[in-house]
Formats: structure tokens, sequence, C-alpha cells
């Protein structure tokens, strides 16, 4: 039996992003962001206030990246989502990460973090129920020990966090339990 539990945002898992974009200055800002999403095959929608020092950023530079965060990286991906931009100037530095320019957009790509989305910022959709930054995935690059033999990125080389609305917990994902596409063909022949 099912027990009510109110209001409650019960959506497991979600990813643990972080997103980066240089201040007028070239300085880098970087943000933990778990409400974003693909919205398309070459676009990504994150779902962050408009006051963050990032989100403020991006709106200028017109250029963003996204990190997936992973375990190995757990301490700062959380630093960057309860320390703000706005108030602590050295946020970034203190974190004694290294970040480069992209090659394709005017962001920094954090070399810490093992898998990167370099976007050019495409639309912000305001409204009366949410904010939203639309971002086009210029590129995507990864280190290559997280690849697997055809050159694809594995989950369980990658280990990356997500974040779990129910408890305020970080777990890992990786263990694969079935193929898309496949798991439920034998309900087609019925």
């Amino acid at each position: 039996m099912k027990k009510n539990l109110g209001s409650v945002p019960a959506v497991y898992p979600m990813p643990v992003l972080i997103v980066a974009a240089y201040d007028e200055n070239g300085k880098v800002n970087a943000m933990n962001a778990a409400w974003g999403m693909i919205c398309s095959m070459d676009k990504i929608a994150l779902f962050i206030d408009e006051d963050h020092k990032t989100t403020q950023n991006l709106l200028k530079s017109r250029a963003f990246t996204v990190s997936l965060a992973d375990k190995a990286h757990m301490d700062v991906a959380d630093f960057f989502g309860i320390a703000t931009g706005n108030t602590m100037t050295d946020k970034f530095e203190r974190t004694g990460y290294t970040a480069v320019k992209s090659e394709f957009v005017n962001a920094p790509v954090i070399d810490e973090f093992p898998v990167v989305m370099e976007c050019e910022l495409a639309e912000v959709v305001d409204t009366e129920s949410f904010y939203c930054i639309v971002g086009k995935i210029v590129n995507t690059s990864a280190e290559e020990d997280i690849l697997d033999e055809e050159g694809k990125v594995d989950p369980a080389r990658l280990e990356a966090l997500v974040f779990d609305q129910f408890r305020l917990g970080y777990y890992v994902v990786g263990e694969k339990a079935g193929q898309a596409w496949d798991a439920g063909a034998h309900l087609m022949d019925k």
C-alpha cells in the first residue's frame, strides 16, 4: 500500500551537473545544478534561477559548459552547490581546480570533471512557473579512461553522481540493468 507524502518532487535520479561560464573579465564561475535535462539531441535545458552568478555570466557571454559530476570529485561538486559566486569572489579558485577555454565556445572547461558539453545559449524561457536556460550543445568531450572499446562513455567507468531529492544524498550510477529498445521488445508481439 502506498503512503501519501504530500507535494514532493519525486523524480529520481536527478543529474549532478556543473555549469560553468566566464564573467565579463574572463573569470570562471561554476555552480551545481540538479534540475537539468537533455531536451533534444543537441540541446540541454537547465532549470536554474536567474539570480545565480553563473546564470548572469552565461547570459552575458552567451556560452557555457555543463560537466557531469563524478564520485571522485563529489566534494567540489557539492561545494559548487553550497557556495555562491554572488558573495564568494574566489569560489572557483578555492577548489584548486583548473579550467581551460573551450575550443568551441567562449566558456571554461573544468579539467577535473570527466565529461563536458560545450554550449551556446540558444534560448531563455521565462514563465510564471519556471526559468529555463536552453543551450545548444556544440561539442561533447570525455576523458579517454571512461570510454569503452567503441569510444562511447561507459557509465560504470564514469561513476556519475546523481542527486536524491528524497533524502538529499548523492549516489553513483553505473550498473547496467538491461538494454534499451530490447528489454520490453517481447511485449510488441502480444
